[in-house]
């Protein structure tokens, strides 16, 4: 599969803060690539330069970002808007903020197919009904006409993923779709969006921070800590074989069951996440890692145990030992 989005040393600051430091990631047509790490370690606001979407205080820097091989990071922001909402779009992770409370559910999702492709209101009031059916809403024509508020957390979900297939994208970037429903809800919206883009070929970039939703969902995953992403590899291989030592503590985190013992504390990683500012060198995971040593305060190796996988460790994977 040919990549669609190419993201390649993405630099985002704000003031002296580095928010990602050289994050490179690629999502391929057809898949669902998921970026995966704790709340604060860059994630959204990585899917925000993506868009082109970056507060006023935030720079963007990249050796490449490209979409379906043309650059965006020279497009300015009458070309980003036309290629935003058309052929690449984004869930936001808090559905009742994202939409107007002052517009129709109707309107706004019309408002994209006007916007995008010059069609009639009626035309895109019947798209709108078309795939709010399609997203599983029951009486579409009905919602049509409703507002935000009088919709639950998960139906104002859907109406976010229906507004986000106007235009038939070829990327869909969803921001922690699930973060604020109940688990139930969760696993509905999961498996809607993996069968939406087993129907449509949707390529999806999904950010999160559960790995259990990483193992049911991805077909390639991305770990990031402190702005940077640490490893790289096909979903089986990080499961079964994790490479650095932040995916490894991560992953130790995770209750198994039959394996943890009800009276067994879970795991956990000691101490803090460093705050990262300009000039920051070596390993951001050093005084957190069981495995760090004096190396790990200069420059970091980005290690490929295999071709299509890679991690950042001064750690040789002959010298790690196996989970």
């Amino acid at each position: 599969m040919s990549a669609l989005l190419e993201v390649e040393d993405l630099e985002i600051s704000f003031g002296a803060l580095d928010a990602v430091r050289g994050a490179s990631l690629e999502v391929r047509r057809g898949e669902t690539h998921c970026l995966v790490g704790e709340s604060g370690c860059g994630k959204s606001v990585t899917a925000l330069a993506v868009m082109g979407l970056l507060p006023s205080n935030g720079a963007r820097r990249a050796k490449r970002l490209a979409f379906d091989g043309k650059d965006i990071l020279g497009l300015d922001e009458k070309g980003m808007s036309r290629l935003r909402g058309d052929r690449m779009a984004m869930i936001f992770q808090e559905p009742m903020t994202s939409l107007n409370p002052a517009y129709t559910v109707g309107s706004q999702m019309a408002e994209v197919l006007i916007r995008h492709r010059g069609a009639s209101k009626r035309a895109a009031l019947d798209r709108a009904a078309e795939l709010l059916a399609r997203v599983r809403i029951t009486s579409p024509g009905m919602r049509l006409g409703q507002y935000p508020h009088q919709l639950s957390g998960g139906l104002r979900q859907r109406v976010m993923i229906a507004m986000a297939l106007m235009c038939d994208p070829e990327l869909l970037i969803a921001d922690e779709p699930t973060t604020a429903l109940d688990v139930t809800v969760q696993a509905q919206i999961l498996r809607l969006l993996a069968d939406l883009q087993k129907d449509l070929g949707l390529a999806i970039l999904l950010i999160t921070h559960d790995l259990g939703v990483v193992a049911r969902t991805a077909h390639r995953v991305s770990v990031m800590y402190a702005g940077e992403v640490v490893e790289s590899s096909p979903v089986d291989r990080l499961f079964h074989r994790p490479m650095h030592p932040y995916t490894r503590g991560l992953l130790s985190c995770v209750p198994v069951p039959g394996k943890i013992r009800r009276d067994q504390p879970l795991g956990s990683i000691p101490g803090m996440v460093p705050h990262v500012t300009r000039g920051f060198e070596g390993c951001a995971f050093r005084q957190r890692c069981p495995l760090t040593r004096p190396d790990c305060a200069g420059p970091i190796e980005r290690r490929h145990p295999d071709p299509d996988r890679d991690y950042l460790c001064q750690i040789a994977p002959n010298e790690m030992a196996a989970p």
